[in-house]
């Protein structure tokens, strides 16, 4: 099987479509050509302004960008054994609330509108690095067959829609606002979650609008509730039609990293970002889908996400902070996401050390 892998961002994407492109892709047809792709969230610090070095990557062995081409398949998860110890966050609570309060601070100045702030956690593995896909097939993500590369392995129960292409037409479906299984109605009842979940969605709009004909974006789906992976997701939809001639470097540029895993604007909260967060995000906030032989493409956004090497499991959670978030209720929405997937990894693990379950 053939596949690239790219450890730096500058010019990736272009590498990328050169890549396909030498391979037979984006022809009339298509055939039945098809990639595997991961995108990192690190491939961000393109767009950066700020000149001060990104966090170190808690898992370094994932590289930032793979892509590995390989015959139309379905993929069926097959049980398969491991064992993960006792989860360890990279921040205590205070820690993290004590960012969510600078992003406050930054809101207040006028910095930035929203940004969106992840913690990490990480505990010992053993066994078949892609038995997570299997164990977490209930929660029926985007994509859920793992990619594997020389010692690394990437699962992902993500729900959220980052970008599909079909044909001219393209597509995003932002998740911003989340509660515990059956609180629905909470959900949409919050002006806080409908004033973060609006932003945005109007920085999806714009995104679209940087390679989509002029007055073809819209959005036939504002903030609906959906149970997704476990827990109850206030959800959009923003499309627009393609203009002609633009190519998957190009849609990339517009669109990598999505909106709802940074924050608005787009470039100031991916610098507030890299200052505040601790560790690199590795495999989370990026994408991770298929490009096919004529252009269209699947990417889910990688929220849910897991990445396995050096015998350890690592898992990125958190939300997005606006001016009247309250710590305490930040920090509890990121557990709020991440008890389903640990207790799916293994329920008899799914302990974090220092925190109340």
């Amino acid at each position: 099987m053939e596949a690239l892998e790219l450890r730096d961002p500058d010019g990736a994407f272009d590498r990328l479509e050169e890549w396909l492109r030498e391979r037979g892709f984006f022809v009339p047809g298509g055939g039945r050509l098809a990639a595997d792709l991961y995108l990192g969230y690190g491939l961000s610090q393109a767009i950066r302004r700020e000149v001060h070095a990104p966090p170190p990557e808690p898992c370094p062995a994932v590289p930032l960008l793979a892509c590995a081409l390989r015959p139309e398949r379905s993929f069926q998860a097959v049980a398969e054994d491991c064992r993960v110890g006792t989860w360890e966050p990279t921040w205590r609570a205070d820690e993290y609330s004590g960012a969510i309060e600078l992003v406050r601070e930054a809101i207040a100045r006028g910095d930035v509108y929203q940004v969106n702030i992840v913690q990490h956690l990480s505990a010992p593995f053993a066994g078949d690095p892609a038995a997570p896909a299997a164990r977490l097939a209930h929660l029926r993500g985007l994509h859920p067959a793992p990619l594997s590369g020389p010692g690394w392995t990437v699962v992902s129960a993500s729900p959220e829609l980052f970008l599909s292409r079909h044909g001219r037409a393209l597509r995003t479906m932002p998740i911003k606002g989340t509660r515990p299984r059956g609180g629905a109605s909470e959900l949409s009842a919050s002006e806080k979650d409908a004033a973060e979940h609006v932003m945005i969605v109007d920085l999806e709009r714009n995104d679209l609008s940087r390679v989509c004909e002029p007055g073809s974006v819209r959005w036939p789906e504002l903030m609906a509730t959906r149970e997704l992976a476990g827990v109850e997701h206030m959800v959009s939809t923003v499309e627009g039609t393609l203009r002609e001639g633009v190519g998957l470097a190009e849609i990339l540029e517009a669109t990598f990293p999505g909106g709802s895993v940074t924050g608005a604007p787009k470039i100031a909260a991916v610098d507030l970002i890299a200052e505040l967060e601790p560790v690199g995000r590795g495999a989370s906030m990026g994408a991770l889908g298929v490009v096919r032989g004529n252009g269209d493409l699947e990417l889910a956004l990688t929220i849910r996400t897991f990445a396995i090497a050096e015998d350890r499991i690592h898992l990125w959670v958190g939300g997005g902070i606006v001016w009247d978030s309250h710590r305490a209720a930040e920090v509890e929405e990121s557990w709020t996401k991440a008890r389903p997937l640990l207790e799916a990894i293994d329920a008899r693990q799914a302990t974090v050390a220092g925190t109340p379950r």
